[in-house]
């Protein structure tokens, strides 16, 4: 066998053994899509971040029914059956993922919110 023979069967054989275990900590097809939710929820919230007035508003409405859907979403969510302990945790750690993302969203969303109210009591002296 010549050296670029066996050099290719190596590499071959390399990918044959990683690709099922990056299959496996993949996020499954319900994850992808709220992921993919969450980086068209974040671009909005950048939008209404840079926006002002009813711009603004409008957009941080928009960013809250996506984070509502989101939710729904993330609350429906359950791990297919038959996975191994060790696929059941990475779906897990997948969820945490995108729980705190997230709660991120809507921590910002709130603290523009916050920014755009006067609070009594809390004015500038």
């Amino acid at each position: 066998m010549s050296m670029i023979t066996r050099v290719f069967v190596a590499v071959v054989a390399g990918i044959a053994l990683v690709l099922p275990l990056a299959a496996m900590a993949a996020p499954d097809e319900a994850q992808r899509a709220i992921i993919q939710k969450a980086q068209e929820a974040k671009q909005k919230l950048a939008g209404a971040e840079a926006a002002s007035g009813a711009d603004r508003q409008k957009m941080m409405q928009e960013h809250m029914k996506m984070m509502q859907d989101m939710m729904t979403q993330m609350q429906k969510a359950k791990p297919g059956a038959g996975m191994s302990p060790e696929q059941m945790r990475d779906w897990i750690d997948e969820h945490l993922k995108l729980m705190n993302e997230m709660m991120g969203q809507m921590m910002a969303e709130h603290h523009m919110m916050m920014q755009g109210m006067s609070m009594p009591g809390m004015g500038k002296k």
